[in-house]
């Protein structure tokens, strides 16, 4: 043990120092401080939510559009057949004819309702399927380059793809089809992979 006062050194039992005779204090230990740690129990539960966006219906709602046109002129048709010929085809027939054609864009708006665009924190999830789901995540930091897209009718209409191109393991570019205002989608996008790599 060594004296506060001057630096001569005693015994661990001293009380009085053997040089100046001052008291002794018992040594103080040094303690380091560390952070305390918080653990979530789930890192993805943690991560904010910042836009999630699906494709876009305009082209399923013009579907459906030209399908009850297809659908009356189909029925107008087979009437005008009924009318003019001596072939006799049921009203039955002629509406569940007309009404099929009603399921072509009945499945591409089921098939754009199965797609689901989230921006995290620190990824992209892609969620697609309903009965059987598949979600593919694409970290923040392996993004290379976003690209606005549109061809003319889309940007007619007020939409486009994003083009991200990925630098993870299994590379490549990935579309995000569709989708309203994609320049805003990729300014938001652009502004949060800066705000991880500060």
């Amino acid at each position: 043990m060594f004296c506060i006062k001057c630096g001569a050194k005693n015994s661990l039992e001293a009380v009085y120092c053997q040089k100046c005779g001052a008291l002794l204090e018992a040594e103080e230990e040094t303690r380091i401080a560390r952070h305390a740690k918080i653990e979530t129990p789930n890192s993805d539960e943690a991560e904010r939510e910042i836009f999630s966006i699906r494709p876009t219906l305009m082209f399923v709602k013009i579907g459906y559009a030209l399908a009850v046109l297809g659908a009356l002129l189909l029925v107008a048709i087979i009437s005008f057949i009924n009318i003019n010929t001596s072939l006799e085809i049921s009203a039955l027939v002629s509406v569940f004819a007309g009404l099929s054609l009603l399921l072509i864009p009945a499945f591409y708006h089921l098939k754009q309702k199965l797609v689901r665009f989230t921006l995290t924190d620190s990824k992209i999830e892609i969620d697609e399927g309903f009965i059987s789901k598949t979600t593919k995540n694409v970290p923040l930091r392996t993004i290379q380059d976003i690209t606005v897209s549109a061809s003319v009718p889309q940007r007619m209409l007020g939409f486009g793809n994003l083009i991200i191109e990925n630098a993870g393991e299994t590379g490549g570019k990935i579309v995000l089809k569709n989708i309203n205002t994609p320049k805003k989608y990729a300014d938001v996008l652009l502004k949060q992979m800066r705000q991880l790599n500060k």
